[in-house]
């Protein structure tokens, strides 16, 4: 079975989280290039990162840099950031009350198929909403989760995904929107969709919600489907 360390980095700037990314990603694939070099087996690690972000804009390689609605005066004017990264899928927003998961995975040791990987990161907040009485779903020709998904008209977005991959070794991951302030998706238009609404946990149970307990859930979601021990 292998081992995933979790780690809670708190409230943390995005570049120091995107930079701590990096240096994670780095050496699990540096421990690979070595391993196929020198025909040895150093056991790769698998880390699943949680924060929340100041308010910030990210922008994916696929994404358009008119879906930020704010100039940079106005970015600053309501406190936030904005950063190009090497993430794939469009814009989305970060900020307090958000449960961001940074998953790095070596998938030589799960499954190499990233479609399913994404499919298992959807399913981890599906199984979790589940356990507050909310039933979510996924989206035809979209990633992330969604509610009342099979009604174009009600569908709403409850949280995001981006990722990056390579040599199998996984980097970015979710956007779960808990306690968010929903008012800053108004700045853009969230995943280069413009014609449907975007939700938090908040929003739909009436109530602010415990941020440990969701991680608490998304840990024991996390490990059942990677099969995998998740340990602090």
């Amino acid at each position: 079975m292998q081992q995933i360390k979790v780690k809670d980095l708190g409230l943390i700037d995005y570049k120091e989280a995107w930079d701590f990314q990096e240096q994670l990603f780095k050496e699990t694939i540096d421990i690979k290039i070595q391993n196929r070099k020198d025909d040895t087996n150093i056991p790769t690690q698998h880390h699943l990162l949680f924060c929340e972000h100041p308010h910030v804009y990210t922008l994916g390689k696929s994404g358009k840099e008119a879906h930020l609605l704010l100039s940079e005066a106005m970015l600053k004017q309501k406190g936030a950031t904005y950063y190009k990264i090497n993430r794939g899928g469009d814009i989305t927003y970060h900020g307090p009350g958000q449960i961001v998961g940074y998953p790095i995975l070596d998938l030589d040791n799960f499954f190499t198929d990233i479609h399913k990987y994404l499919r298992f990161l959807e399913e981890i907040i599906i199984r979790t909403l589940a356990e507050f009485g909310i039933a979510a779903g996924r989206y035809e020709g979209y990633t992330g989760v969604w509610l009342d998904a099979d009604d174009p008209r009600k569908a709403r977005k409850i949280c995001a995904m981006g990722v990056r991959c390579s040599r199998w070794v996984t980097m970015h991951g979710f956007a779960f929107n808990v306690n968010a302030d929903l008012s800053y998706f108004g700045n853009i238009i969230p995943c280069g969709i413009d014609d449907k609404q975007v939700t938090s946990l908040q929003k739909e149970l009436g109530r602010e919600v415990n941020m440990e307990e969701v991680k608490e859930k998304l840990k024991k979601h996390f490990a059942a489907l990677f099969e995998a021990e998740v340990i602090c």
